[in-house]
């Protein structure tokens, strides 16, 4: 793998302009392919497998045309303080509020007066009327929506309290946008920290975007191809824009401590991805796995994100490889910090005036030593920190984790709606002054519907089921049945006395559905619940179940694949164990902060409740893939001293003097991308871009950096220990680069002629 590898960068910084412009070609054609692309196809509620949407299917079947995509305004009406909406004056401007409504755009349907269809409610004080449009809301022209808001403002203009739900109206909230300029923008501060250089700050900025150009075009091209929706690139974008950066950041790292060894820029650049490559691919191949193992979970929307999102990382490691060398042989002394360009300078000045030949090719510092090769840097110091008191450290961080991760055990799933939008947005309004009028359960009522097809008596059997679902406790009201043109099928709405995502809510589903063999046994007919509501409690069920058979598909390929990567039982097994803790713990933050409510004004949430129901998925997939990262780029460090003939506890020492400062940068950088989302307006993606920070962060700082050393500390040599006979059946690949280790390579130090930037000839050749 290695000495591929190392071929591989030779081959690029050597052809850099070929490989600069195949990429530049690859980013012409799909951009091409996406403008000429046709227009992706909207995103689909469709979940096989679950109750509410086998009701829903059967409602397509029965009653075609009954669950048409137009869409509808449901406008609320509030009479001032002591007075009713069936007052004259009130009556009189809802009435004419529904008129100008029903008038105003030819994309209108109708407009339902409350009046008429009786959705007063019972002290009168609140009413709502529906106004229904031919297309989508997504093809609601802006001369639609200015004048439902004229019509708005008219009502309001009389005295009353007007907001209005539905999805006509709905605040846009865009995933990406500005929150991304603020993590690339955080990100090249800490990319300019931490290499004192704004080439190399650059560089990995530049791959990054490029990379994650080229996926997102991709996406758009195959899109009408492969059902992909334009919500399917927001996870590629978010892990394309993070991971892109890191990979190629572990690059320049590795190409700045080849030349402070002495080596040409070609060699350097050649060893770099010979060794951090490998550690690059194999990363990748984490991600990956954590990402294409979403489709475990039977979501064919999370299949189709996390499919997207594992080609981003593929091509992201693919530009790590290829062009991150290309670039470099552009310009290889301008990824250095500005104390080691100044170093060469004078050492070239110094050869110039008849100096010791080479006598200088970095500036070494006072110690004598090369910032790459110093042995006293951050990284170290707290790498003896931890080696001199490992079983404090790990029952520290062990303690910590676990404390944070308590309040996962009360984690509720559901589905946030309207009531988790902003105090400021209309439609949150309109929830809360509808389940003030009408009861909080009126947000979410459930649908019922009755396969009447084997009972003598359909009319009779569905009266029957009406009656015993409107006596369960916790139902408030059932409407009147309506029957398909067969007269064998038909549907009500029952509506809970709770709120839509109310545990109760969720316990008298069970509860009605616990009684359906009762009821099919006593009328020959059967039901099944949907709505909004019941589709949530499947789906967060669904997720659940899948939850566990996911971890052990993820767990136990990546796993497998550190086996091989480290020739080692236990070392993947604590990888693996430190995962599970960072995820806990994250688990137990998102449950604290937006289902507790801890420092929720804070961050800016405006309502607790259940946490997303795909949120634990999304958790596991994303960070075992980040921290399987992390894991590879620090302990293949390790491992790499190891082999090359360190003691266990020099080699963790070592490992932490070359690889925690870009560690520590590449998990700010990730912490950075996922803060931007936490300013978004819209709950889903504030929390999810929380989880992942937080889940960053504890992963990186607390497993990897206190753990992490520790466990390796108590193991010894045991840590690398393998069982001959698996030894033997594992595949033998190269990532600590012994093969490059025998390679022997002069000091440079006169200039190339062949290529003017160059420093020195080399003598290993490929």
């Amino acid at each position: 793998m290695a000495t591929f590898l190392y071929r591989l960068g030779r081959l690029a910084f050597r052809r850099r302009w070929r490989f600069a412009l195949l990429w530049a070609a690859v980013l012409a054609a799909v951009g091409v392919g996406a403008a000429m692309a046709p227009a992706a196809p909207d995103d689909t509620s469709a979940m096989s497998g679950i109750e509410a949407q086998q009701a829903y299917d059967l409602i397509q079947q029965r009653f075609p045309g009954s669950a048409a995509d137009g869409a509808s305004a449901r406008i609320v009406f509030v009479a001032p303080d002591g007075q009713k909406v069936t007052a004259a004056a009130n009556k009189a401007a809802i009435t004419d509020f529904v008129d100008e409504a029903a008038d105003g755009s030819p994309q209108v349907s109708g407009a339902v007066s409350p009046f008429t269809a009786g959705t007063v409610s019972d002290d009168g004080s609140t009413a709502y009327a529906t106004v229904s449009y031919k297309v989508a809301s997504a093809d609601l022209t802006d001369a639609s929506k200015t004048s439902l808001e004229h019509a708005i403002d008219e009502a309001r203009d009389t005295g009353l309290t007007v907001e209005a739900g539905g999805d006509v109206l709905a605040a846009q909230t865009e995933a990406g946008g500005s929150s991304e300029v603020i993590g690339i923008a955080l990100a090249a501060v800490v990319l300019l920290i931490t290499f004192g250089s704004l080439a190399a700050a650059g560089l990995p900025l530049l791959t990054a975007i490029l990379g994650v150009g080229v996926s997102m075009a991709a996406i758009t091209a195959l899109g009408s191809a492969l059902g992909l929706s334009s919500t399917t690139g927001t996870l590629a974008s978010m892990l394309g824009l993070a991971c892109g950066i890191d990979y190629a950041m572990f690059i320049v790292s590795r190409y700045r401590e080849e030349r402070g060894k002495g080596h040409t820029p070609q060699e350097a650049a050649a060893r770099a991805v010979g060794t951090a490559g490998s550690a690059v691919v194999f990363a990748g191949l984490t991600v990956v796995i954590a990402l294409a193992g979403l489709s475990v979970v039977g979501i064919p929307m999370l299949t189709k994100m996390g499919l997207a999102a594992a080609g981003a990382i593929v091509i992201g490691v693919l530009i790590a490889l290829t062009l991150v060398p290309a670039l470099l042989g552009f310009w290889p002394d301008a990824v250095l910090s500005r104390r080691v360009r100044k170093g060469r300078r004078a050492a070239r000045a110094g050869e110039g005036r008849g100096g010791e030949e080479g006598g200088e090719v970095l500036d070494t510092g006072r110690s004598g030593r090369s910032r790459s090769g110093n042995r006293n840097n951050g990284g170290s110091r707290w790498a003896r920190f931890v080696l001199r008191r490992p079983l404090l450290v790990l029952l520290a961080s062990v303690a910590a984790l676990g404390a944070i991760a308590v309040p996962a055990k009360d984690l509720h799933l559901g589905m946030p709606g309207a009531e988790s939008q902003p105090t400021s947005t209309t439609e949150r309004r309109a929830y809360d002054d509808l389940a003030a009028g009408f009861g909080p359960g009126f947000n979410g009522p459930l649908t019922i519907v009755v396969d009447a097809q084997g009972a003598q008596d359909p009319k009779a059997a569905v009266s029957t089921i009406a009656q015993e679902i409107k006596g369960t406790d916790g139902i408030v009201s059932v409407t009147p049945a309506r029957f398909n043109e067969a007269g064998d099928t038909a549907m009500f709405s029952a509506t809970p006395a709770t709120s839509p995502t109310d545990e109760q809510t969720k316990n008298l589903v069970r509860t009605i559905r616990a009684e359906r063999a009762g009821a099919e046994e006593s009328t020959g007919a059967t039901f099944k619940v949907t709505g909004t509501t019941a589709m949530n409690i499947d789906v967060a069920q669904k997720v659940q179940d899948a939850l566990l058979p996911y971890l052990g598909v993820v767990i136990g390929l990546a796993v497998l694949l550190l086996m091989i990567v480290f020739r080692s039982i236990l070392v993947p097994l604590k990888a693996a164990a430190g995962f599970l803790l960072s995820v806990l713990a994250s688990l137990g933050a998102v449950v604290a902060v937006f289902q507790w409510g801890w420092f929720a004004d804070l961050l800016g949430v405006q309502q607790t409740g259940p946490i997303m129901s795909l949120m634990p998925i999304f958790l596991v997939g994303i960070v075992f893939g980040l921290a399987m990262d992390y894991e590879v780029f620090l302990v293949s460090r390790m491992r790499e001293a190891y082999v090359h003939g360190e003691q266990p506890r020099q080699a963790v020492e070592s490992g932490f003097r070359h690889s925690a400062r870009v560690v520590v940068a590449a998990a700010l950088i990730m912490v950075a991308v996922f803060s931007g989302f936490v300013g978004s307006g819209e709950s889903m993606i504030k929390t999810i871009g929380f989880g992942l920070a937080i889940a960053v962060a504890f992963d990186a700082f607390v497993v990897r950096m206190a753990f992490v050393p520790a466990v390796l500390a108590l193991l010894g040599r045991h840590a690398w220990w393998l069982p001959k006979w698996l030894a033997r059946v594992l595949p033998k690949v190269d990532i600590e680069g012994e093969g490059l280790a025998r390679r022997t390579t002069a000091v440079p130090h006169a200039a190339d002629a062949a290529d003017g930037h160059r420093t020195g000839t080399e003598s290993a050749r490929v």
